[in-house]
């Protein structure tokens, strides 16, 4: 099949890998919105109630099994590319151009930032994802309706120091990441024009810092919590 073909292509690669991140970007957003309900005073009413419907309605389910195969396809694909660029160039990632300074450890990294945002992955799904399906959780009620407690379970986890450490340490390898990955996934597509290209670059970067630092919050201060900070 020609589009088969096409997609294991060098060129088919570097495109399926700049849709899947964009995708992906998308997710990280609608992931962040989601979460934020984790800062609420309410003690996890209003972020439990999401989780339950998350986990619940049909449309959404058979939308992560589509979000399950673009982690892998994406991962599969940048080891891909780095297999390629290291035989081809000594081991560089970048797509494209080479990068400015600013972004020159993030390209010149993207395969070992990559892995280690695919273990955080792991260990962030079995934390959380696995346990909320498999296991036994804790429950709680609200107006007579009861509601897996997946609060309890994340103020647990960022109780622990090497827990938060772990999470801060891998997004800050996820802002590395996006740093590069952001404007290259554009650049790939073809949107490289003098106009365009600086705000790409803008937006990327402050997309790059934002997100990750926004999520790194969210075990700062449930750790921040449980030492009595709030």
């Amino acid at each position: 099949m020609w589009l088969l073909r096409f997609f294991n292509s060098s060129l088919g690669t570097k495109l399926l890998m700049s849709l899947t991140g964009l995708f992906l970007c998308t997710f990280l957003l609608v992931h962040l919105v989601g979460n934020i309900q984790l800062f609420f005073p309410d003690e996890g009413q209003k972020f439990n109630v999401y989780a339950k419907f998350m986990t619940t309605n049909p449309i959404i389910k058979f939308t992560s099994y589509g979000l399950y195969a673009t982690f892998l396809l994406h991962a599969l694909k940048g080891i891909l590319i780095w297999l390629y660029n290291k035989k081809a160039r000594g081991g560089s990632y970048a797509v494209g151009s080479t990068p400015d300074t600013q972004h020159k450890f993030a390209a010149y990294n993207m395969a070992t930032l990559g892995i280690v945002i695919f273990a955080f992955l792991g260990l962030h799904m079995a934390q959380f994802w696995f346990r909320m399906h498999f296991l036994e959780m804790p429950m709680a009620e609200y107006d007579g309706e009861k509601y897996k407690n997946l609060y309890a379970i994340v103020s647990e986890a960022f109780a622990q120091e090497w827990v938060v450490g772990v999470y801060l340490i891998s997004l800050l390898a996820l802002s590395l990441h996006l740093l590069h990955g952001f404007a290259s996934a554009f650049q790939t597509l073809g949107i490289n024009h003098k106009k365009y290209t600086p705000v790409i670059k803008v937006l990327g970067s402050t997309f790059a810092i934002l997100v990750p630092l926004a999520f790194a919050a969210m075990p700062v201060f449930f750790y921040l919590k449980t030492m009595g900070v709030f």
